[in-house]
């Protein structure tokens, strides 16, 4: 492999929980309540505006206000506790060897926030967030950003992307790479179009894939 490619939500930062809590709270505000089991039955994986769509209406007055909103909430608890230390690990033995880039459907702004309270900001070689591509996961968008982002004539075959959720694996595999689903957002019958399943991103891991 000559690069490796993170998803954030859920699977550097585990984060998911934060993320139905708060998109729960500013829905009922809109008068239509969202469960932790709709949220990660539905929901998850998706860009913020796609998942603001899906439940509030494709043409809500309020789909940019609550993006916004959600944003706001999520930066006030960016202190980087929800990168686990095996994963720190992780990012840093990838990045000694190979680029490493992140491709989110989350904003620039809280991923940057989150990677910087976590030490990693300097093993991060590009970030594809979702103010970058039109199309968020399950479209390839954001990973073919990334591939151009990265350069020197690497191949998406050369390529592994780390992603939780089924359209976050969808995405990858659209455009080409390798894709592994990692445990702890979805069951795994939800990944099985991943390439393989593991159950948690750590150095052992990055040894096996990289040496």
């Amino acid at each position: 492999m000559r690069a490796v490619i993170f998803d954030f939500n859920g699977t550097l930062s585990h984060d998911e929980p934060i993320l139905c809590e708060i998109f729960g709270e500013l829905f009922a505000e809109y008068g239509r309540p969202l469960s932790a089991q709709e949220y990660f039955d539905e929901l998850a994986g998706l860009s913020d505006q796609e998942i603001v769509r899906t439940w509030l209406g494709r043409d809500h007055p309020a789909v940019e206000e609550v993006i916004e909103r959600r944003i706001e909430r999520y930066r006030e608890l960016g202190d980087g506790s929800s990168v686990p230390e095996a994963v720190r690990q992780a990012v840093r033995y990838a990045a000694e060897r190979v680029p490493v880039a992140i491709v989110s459907g989350a904003a620039r702004a809280e991923i940057e926030l989150v990677i910087q309270a976590a030490g990693l900001a300097g093993q991060v070689t590009a970030i594809v967030a979702a103010e970058d591509v039109g199309d968020g996961k399950p479209h390839p968008a954001g990973y073919l950003r990334a591939l151009e982002l990265l350069d020197g004539g690497i191949d998406a075959l050369d390529v592994l992307a780390f992603e939780d959720t089924e359209a976050g694996v969808a995405s990858a595999k659209a455009a080409g790479l390798a894709c592994f689903g990692v445990l702890g957002t979805l069951a795994p019958a939800r990944l099985a179009a991943a390439d393989e399943i593991v159950p948690e991103i750590d150095v052992e891991l990055m040894r096996r894939l990289l040496g």
